[in-house]
């Protein structure tokens, strides 16, 4: 199986672009003194610009190149893990965030469950997904499909509907452009 983030790890930041880290922290109400959760972190660009906005900041992910990329950027706690397996116990965090991962998780409906295992009662977890209600974002899923990515795009009303088979309401927000936001509060 062809690693694609090992590959693309050195020069990932050069090429896609940063998210809104003023609407995350908005999205995640920080600064906060507790535990955040960035999964499916990658190279640590989102978790690097938010870990003086929590108490601790600790990020995950399953590709051993992008995490070599993230313990060069800051002091951060780095976890190799599968989204559907975190190595956490219940109601570890305060915030879970997932900025532009979750299509790329082996198992959506397993990882969403996961993630708000781990959310503590009162918590709040932040899924940033490229809104597959836009063209622009249907032709990005058609070409990680043809470069056999195994990605898995859903609408977000679908993220939503997941969220809402294991018993939390989600909302959503949209910038009117490629990001959409599912916020769910535990």
């Amino acid at each position: 199986m062809l690693d694609h983030f090992g590959l693309l790890a050195p020069f990932y930041e050069k090429v896609i672009p940063p998210p809104d880290v003023s609407r995350l922290r908005h999205l995640l109400k920080l600064p906060t003194a507790g535990r955040l959760l960035d999964a499916g972190g990658g190279t640590g660009r989102v978790a690097s610009q938010l870990q003086t906005l929590v108490g601790e900041l600790v990020l995950t992910d399953v590709s051993a190149g992008m995490l070599r990329q993230a313990r060069q950027k800051a002091e951060i706690e780095i976890s190799q893990a599968h989204a559907e397996r975190l190595p956490f116990p219940d109601d570890s965090f305060d915030r879970v965030l997932v900025v532009d991962a979750l299509h790329h998780f082996c198992n959506q409906e397993l990882a969403i469950a996961d993630l708000l295992r781990v959310l503590k009662p009162g918590g709040r977890l932040v899924i940033e997904e490229p809104d597959l209600n836009r063209f622009s974002v249907k032709m990005i899923a058609m070409a990680e499909k043809i470069a056999l990515m195994r990605s898995h795009f859903y609408y977000p009303a679908e993220i939503s509907a997941i969220v809402a088979n294991h018993g939390h309401k989600a909302r959503i927000e949209s910038d009117d452009q490629v990001s959409v936001w599912v916020v769910v509060d535990k």
